[in-house]
């Protein structure tokens, strides 16, 4: 079988191969950027400006403007006080955790990103909903008053979408920091906002939000975002990691600045294709999928080889252990044409009728 582990070029629409070109329906560019020729424009004009890179820390007595702007606009495009960037999501987070969860009793969630990991991995195996149930009741039993609770907001893989909102019964004697990684959900599943439903962590006296995020996913910038209150972020802002770390393209920032008008065509053309995948998907058995997500998942374990063979590449890999069954990740993106949606819904078809 073809291996497509050596490419040079785009993971976008199509990939071409030994004369051979597959429809792409996997990674995680949900919304395309990557290979939209506007953006990628207005990339080249942030070149044009400021150079490909800015190899300097951000405390040197030397500094490019367009940090400062794009934290404060990305920290108003998200709805937070503030927001701080770094050079990657795994950097956002590492300094999230190392910089805020010191002196507090930590529960990680199931499934939690490794970036998040203080240490070593943390063993959790129950399901998230009853995660949440035995936390909440520890935490509001206990004798010690302050906690973290870490997790991803968004599981992208299964998917599914938590929801935080059984925390606003934590006792309001305890103060619990919320460290939530949204990469794979930010200004995806709704229009310049977050993935999830926040309001009753942020309505919370005793309860501090900070939500972290790569941006390399769905908003094609090769970032990492932190978004919290003022006073927060200024101890991420003193941390070694964030000081020592040359910070991320400046043309980059210049185009994810810049190019929300091209960010939301792209927007509303990934829910287009979403809701025509939904449709056309929706006689198939063995496909989950969650509302407003591009990310259709099967366990069957023939799928990658089947499409494969049909010209059409898609995510294949054992979840969530190296000796667990396939899990396949059929990505829809703003990229794709309804033809090529119609075209992988009439292979999955045909494959279904083999079946039976």
């Amino acid at each position: 079988m073809t291996n497509f582990r050596n490419l040079s070029q785009p993971t976008g629409r199509t990939i071409h191969i030994h004369e051979q070109s597959y429809l792409f329906f996997g990674g995680t560019a949900y919304l395309g950027l990557l290979d939209n020729k506007d953006y990628i424009e207005l990339f080249k004009e942030g070149i044009d400006r400021y150079g490909l890179n800015n190899g300097t820390s951000r405390t040197n007595n030397v500094q490019l403007g367009i940090y400062a702007e794009a934290e404060s606009f990305m920290a108003s495009r998200f709805g937070f006080q503030d927001a701080v960037l770094l050079s990657s999501g795994y950097l956002a987070a590492q300094v999230s955790v190392k910089a805020l969860v010191e002196n507090r009793r930590v529960y990680y969630a199931p499934g939690a990103h490794p970036s998040l990991w203080i240490a070593e991995g943390p063993k959790v195996d129950l399901p998230f909903s009853a995660w949440k149930t035995r936390v909440i009741d520890e935490i509001n039993n206990s004798s010690e008053t302050n906690f973290a609770i870490i997790s991803n907001a968004i599981d992208n893989l299964t998917p599914e979408l938590f929801d935080f909102s059984d925390f606003q019964y934590l006792a309001e004697d305890k103060n619990v920091l919320f460290i939530l990684d949204d990469s794979h959900g930010i200004g995806v599943l709704n229009k310049n906002a977050l993935s999830t439903d926040l309001t009753a962590l942020e309505s919370a006296k005793n309860i501090e939000l900070v939500v972290l995020a790569s941006l390399a996913k769905g908003l094609g910038t090769d970032a990492g975002a932190v978004f919290g209150n003022a006073a927060t972020l200024d101890k991420i802002r003193k941390h070694p990691i964030y000081m020592g770390a040359s910070p991320s393209s400046p043309a980059a920032l210049f185009a994810l600045v810049h190019g929300n008008r091209i960010y939301e065509a792209a927007f509303d053309k990934l829910h287009q294709n979403i809701d025509i995948a939904k449709s056309l998907f929706s006689s198939l058995d063995g496909y989950h999928n969650i509302a407003n997500f591009p990310v259709f998942t099967s366990h069957d374990p023939n799928l990658y080889r089947y499409l494969v063979q049909h010209q059409v590449l898609i995510s294949s890999f054992p979840y969530p252990l190296p000796t667990s069954p396939l899990l396949n990740r059929i990505v829809v993106s703003a990229l794709h044409e309804e033809s090529d949606i119609s075209q992988l819904a009439e292979i999955l078809m045909s494959q279904h009728r083999l079946k039976l």
